[in-house]
């Protein structure tokens, strides 16, 4: 059987240098020639092994270019390397901020906010009863903040528009699955341009949050049924889903997907997940899949 190791840096700081390869050549003895995905920023190399090699061939790889910025992953060269769904989370992922702790700011509460946030990511407390507390301290604040936090405090993180409508102009479905809110999944995921987005709903009342989010929560295993539930009505493999996220509510989603990719994830996620991007942005994940720069659909 024939595995890829992928090799990525970000475009800003290019390190997929000649003496790179060739040490990455070196180390999974192939002879098989580099295939260069973007100039200094993206290359695959073929190597001959089992499935169960892929992780071992990929720490052997971290271990000899340890201190490059580079993100490593060795996978199954197959037919379905290339996925027909995606499913991303929003907060810290597909945008740069987590929503909540910026509508806490609004209320001279970010800090307290945010420190919650953090546990819950990590996967230090529950996910559920984390967010409803979060939620109750925003009661009494105006819905008509939430237009201004999206144009003004939110901003897209580096490649996310590419990767979805270049994933969109193969037939891939596209799904934004957040922890977060629909008040916000519904415009970033438009503009994104994803194909649905599910998420929480915030309780309001008279133009004002009430302090309660409605049952039930799309939380952990909310995200894993949603991939479930698509590639049943999509009539897919799993090995055919990829799925990105950062945080502990999203590991049964990123587990369940043929390809679960860790971005800027926190440890415990990072370590769980098949794949993790510490460097690249966002297009890695086509890189991961053996898409050429050449082949990207800009956003």
């Amino acid at each position: 059987m024939t595995l890829v190791a992928t090799l990525i840096a970000n475009e800003a700081d290019p390190a997929i240098t000649d003496a790179v390869l060739a040490e990455a050549r070196a180390v999974l003895a192939t002879e098989h020639q580099p295939r260069i995905l973007h100039g200094e920023v993206a290359a695959e190399i073929l190597v001959a092994g089992r499935p169960d090699t892929a992780q071992v061939l990929t720490k052997r790889l971290r271990r000899a270019l340890e201190g490059e910025p580079i993100d490593i992953a060795v996978q199954v060269a197959g037919p379905h390397r290339r996925k027909r769904l995606f499913l991303a989370d929003m907060d810290s992922t597909m945008i740069e901020q987590e929503c909540i702790d910026e509508l806490a700011d609004m209320v001279g509460l970010k800090e307290r906010v945010s420190a919650i946030t953090e546990r819950a990511m990590r996967g230090e407390i529950a996910f559920e009863p984390a967010l409803r507390e979060r939620v109750a301290l925003l009661k009494g604040l105006s819905v008509d903040v939430i237009d201004g936090l999206i144009g003004e405090h939110l901003s897209l993180t580096a490649g996310g528009r590419t990767l979805v409508r270049t994933m969109k102009a193969h037939g891939v479905y596209t799904c934004l699955v957040s922890g977060g809110f629909s008040v916000f999944t519904g415009p970033i995921g438009r503009t994104i341009g994803f194909d649905e987005d599910r998420s929480n709903r915030l309780g309001i009342a008279s133009g004002h949050l009430t302090g309660t989010v409605e049952e039930p929560i799309v939380g952990k295993a909310a995200k894993r049924d949603a991939l479930v539930e698509l590639r049943g009505r999509l009539g897919l493999d799993s090995v055919e889903t990829l799925a990105v996220g950062d945080g502990a509510n999203d590991l049964d989603m990123l587990g369940e997907a043929g390809l679960g990719v860790a971005y800027r994830a926190k440890p415990a996620v990072a370590a769980a997940a098949h794949v993790r991007v510490d460097h690249g942005d966002l297009t890695a994940l086509l890189y991961l899949q053996g898409y050429a720069a050449s082949e990207f659909v800009a956003g």
